[in-house]
């Protein structure tokens, strides 16, 4: 047991780099340094430990499920690049998306035992909560951290070329929602959740406002268990942005847009997805050519023209728009890595639920917030970014770790990680 407490301490630092990371995510550049020097670090400690007691940071579960859930994502894109249309970039995001294992394996361990969970996980809503104050005064006067509002929508830290803000704040609303209420109760959670729709709404990203939906009605549910609790959320989300259109003449306008699907015209479809319809149809088409392994993950910008109709209006220019990922997970898996790709995604998900329906009710409350973050950024009902560039599958595998390690944070042997 010493080489376990000798192992534990040295890695004592791990939640303190997992929430650099995060707090980074506004700064791409850095938060990307961070990341995959964590990931060096973490391999060098690990190796060093693996032969004093570096095992016994987690479970044999825990060790294994992380791994799992790093391959689900990795392997669909190493068995995409043979013959990959942009074969060059699919074989470098593949070697490159390496780092990611022992960085997750970090972040899995900075969440197997109860200080560095709590420390994660109220950093995590600290670092949610000072991002909300920033876009609320900068829905207030115009200026954040961020910069001045110059889009026509609010950008909070991080700044006007990088609209990104609704999109975090809706996955990673579990985590200041579940804070708030095990410290405030009810009033606490309210008053984050009034926050969080503000927000979320004004930063104009509609596929945010359905994933804060999403959090907030599972949220109450597992929080509080009241059917009347629920129905009056939906009336006061609903009073919310009654009242936000009537100030806001551009979320008035997307409120407006999404009202086109009830047309069942397919102008009014793609109307209310900003235009997205020919880019799934040629998703699609390029999935039924490419059936095995996809054209390859990242080249979908590349294949665009070649199996666009020529009528699509994302090729009137060389960039042809918005054509460069599926802008949607199932679709993103299909076109770029084929049925192999969505075989081993659905068996990630497989795993994953199978660990929450045999975990018990203790391991179940520990991991509640990463779980219904993980659940809502992946749910298929609704558009995405691309799953397969840095930003978005370095939160989705930082999500999946954190559920993995906090999941299955029970000892070698049944002993508890803590006294959940």
């Amino acid at each position: 047991m010493q080489g376990s407490s000798t192992a534990e301490n040295r890695l004592r630092w791990a939640p303190w780099w997992v929430l650099a990371s995060v707090a980074l995510w506004p700064l791409p550049g850095p938060a990307e340094a961070v990341l995959s020097l964590g990931a060096l670090v973490a391999l060098a400690v690990l190796a060093i430990q693996r032969f004093r007691g570096g095992m016994a940071l987690l479970s044999h579960e825990a060790w294994a499920l992380t791994t799992v859930l790093f391959l689900s994502y990795w392997l669909p894109e190493l068995l995409s690049s043979p013959d990959a249309i942009n074969a060059r970039r699919a074989v470098r995001e593949s070697l490159l998306d390496l780092r990611y294992l022992p960085f997750l394996w970090l972040v899995a361990i900075a969440v197997a035992n109860d200080r560095g969970r709590r420390l994660t996980f109220a950093g995590i809503a600290v670092i949610c909560g000072l991002w909300l104050l920033d876009a609320l005064v900068q829905a207030a006067t115009g200026w954040s951290l961020g910069g001045a509002a110059t889009a026509d929508r609010l950008s909070g830290v991080f700044g006007a070329g990088n609209l990104k803000l609704g999109l975090v704040l809706a996955s990673l609303a579990p985590f200041p929602l579940v804070a708030a209420h095990d410290r405030f109760g009810l009033p606490g959670w309210l008053l984050v959740a009034l926050a969080l729709v503000v927000v979320v709404l004004l930063a104009g990203a509609r596929a945010a406002w359905l994933t804060l939906a999403l959090v907030l009605f599972a949220s109450a549910w597992v929080q509080f268990r009241n059917r009347r609790l629920l129905l009056g959320l939906a009336g006061g989300a609903a009073l919310v942005l009654v009242l936000a259109t009537a100030f806001s003449d551009k979320l008035l306008e997307r409120v407006e847009r999404t009202g086109a699907l009830l047309d069942g015209s397919s102008e009014g479809v793609d109307h209310a997805l900003s235009g997205r319809l020919p880019i799934w149809k040629t998703a699609l088409t390029m999935a039924l050519a490419h059936p095995v392994n996809g054209v390859g993950v990242r080249g979908f910008r590349d294949a665009y023209p070649d199996y666009a109709d020529a009528t699509d209006p994302w090729l009137e220019d060389a960039d042809h728009g918005a054509g460069y990922h599926a802008h949607q997970i199932v679709l993103e898996v299909l076109s770029e890595t084929g049925l192999v790709g969505a075989f081993f995604w659905l068996g990630g998900a497989a795993l994953a639920w199978r660990a929450w329906r045999f975990a018990g009710p203790g391991a179940r409350r520990r991991a509640r917030a990463p779980a219904m973050a993980l659940a809502v950024t992946v749910f298929p009902l609704n558009t995405h970014l691309a799953f397969y560039s840095t930003f978005w599958g370095g939160l989705t595998l930082l999500m999946a770790a954190l559920y993995a390690g906090s999941l299955l944070a029970d000892r070698p042997g049944g002993h508890a990680a803590d006294g959940a």
